[in-house]
């Protein structure tokens, strides 16, 4: 008999610090992972404590979570699967649901929703944008999409852009207004920064 194996990470700091999360078990899904995850928060700091995070493509939602965990005040979680979006709402109730925002559906549809939100409340979010890696089916234009993504969104709406993407691939110095300020590279996955 086949016993299907549950994959979990911990919230690593923060209010639902060792708050156990659940995993997509699907191969459409790439947990982030721990060293990247820690890389990030590092970089941005105390700067997270009342901030609004946006976690473009979410899966299981751990960025996310881990905002809302080191003081994000609104998290937005875009994901397209549906199987997925139970298990991020699973997550989310572990946590504070009323700071937590789904929506489910294309993301690069959905950012309008995300974008005019911020715009009409004069506010500004950390975008993290984590697409699936483009070497699997049906990917294969997801970096490009992603790019034209941030191209649309207005600088006056962004405290910082994260991508989080495969080590092999480039991206321009620069898309839309925004400037790549660093990159680090963590063995095949690369953290590139914008502002």
């Amino acid at each position: 008999m086949k016993v299907n194996k549950k994959f979990t990470k911990r919230i690593v700091a923060g209010k639902y610090k060792s708050t156990v999360i659940d995993l997509p078990s699907k191969s459409t899904t790439r947990s982030s992972k721990g060293i990247v995850l820690e890389s990030f928060f590092n970089s941005i700091g105390y700067d997270i404590i009342d901030s609004i995070f946006v976690e473009v493509f979410a899966g299981s939602g751990s960025i996310g979570l881990e905002a809302l965990s080191r003081g994000a005040k609104k998290v937005y979680f875009l994901e397209k699967d549906s199987d997925v979006i139970r298990v991020l709402k699973k997550n989310i109730a572990k946590t504070d649901p009323t700071k937590c925002r789904v929506l489910a559906g294309d993301s690069f549809q959905n950012i309008d929703e995300v974008l005019l939100a911020l715009y009409k409340d004069k506010s500004k979010a950390y975008f993290y944008i984590d697409p699936p890696f483009s070497i699997r089916e049906n990917m294969e234009d997801v970096y490009d999409k992603s790019i034209k993504l941030i191209s649309t969104i207005a600088k006056e709406a962004v405290c910082v852009i994260a991508i989080e993407h495969m080590s092999g691939l480039t991206l321009p110095k620069y898309i839309g207004p925004f400037t790549c300020i660093k990159t680090k590279k963590f063995g095949k996955t690369t953290l590139t920064y914008m502002e």
